[in-house]
């Protein structure tokens, strides 16, 4: 898990290259005029959802972790509390290879309050639970980069 903010790609040099492009990416790209959907940025290796939600009570939110690709939560519009946990920390049920989706269930271990230009680099073995509200529940809206390690 890593956390930190787009302003400042050039101060992350030690993440995978991968990881590291979409951080250039998302500096230069217009993200937040983007409709909600998926878009390919290199075939399969790199690409990125955009997505819009309202936040949720903690106890309505799930467990999810990866296998193929790291998540890098990018925070375009609003505030989201992601919870996290170590997948070896987790109960988890049946891996569902064509999603790479891996539910689960436990408690969290830290929380990161996330605002407009925060990212989250989740790996395989960092179990989340995203879409948390804090406070009160808000519409928002983040990309998602999905990065083949």
């Amino acid at each position: 898990m890593v956390i930190g903010n787009i302003r400042v790609p050039e101060a992350y040099g030690f993440l995978e290259k991968a990881v590291e492009e979409s951080l250039f990416y998302a500096k230069s790209h217009d993200l937040a005029g983007l409709e909600p959907g998926a878009y390919k940025i290199d075939k399969e290796r790199l690409f990125v959802n955009i997505v819009e939600y309202t936040t949720a009570l903690q106890e309505k939110r799930f467990w999810e972790a990866h296998r193929k690709y790291a998540d890098v939560h990018l925070i375009l519009h609003g505030t989201e509390q992601i919870d996290l946990n170590f997948v070896c920390c987790m109960e988890c049920r049946e891996y569902v290879e064509e999603d790479d989706f891996l539910p689960m269930d436990g408690d969290k271990n830290v929380s990161a309050v996330l605002k407009e230009g925060d990212f989250l680099v989740c790996y395989p073995g960092d179990a989340h639970r995203t879409a948390v509200a804090v406070g009160k529940p808000e519409k928002i809206k983040k990309a998602i980069f999905k990065v083949r390690l």
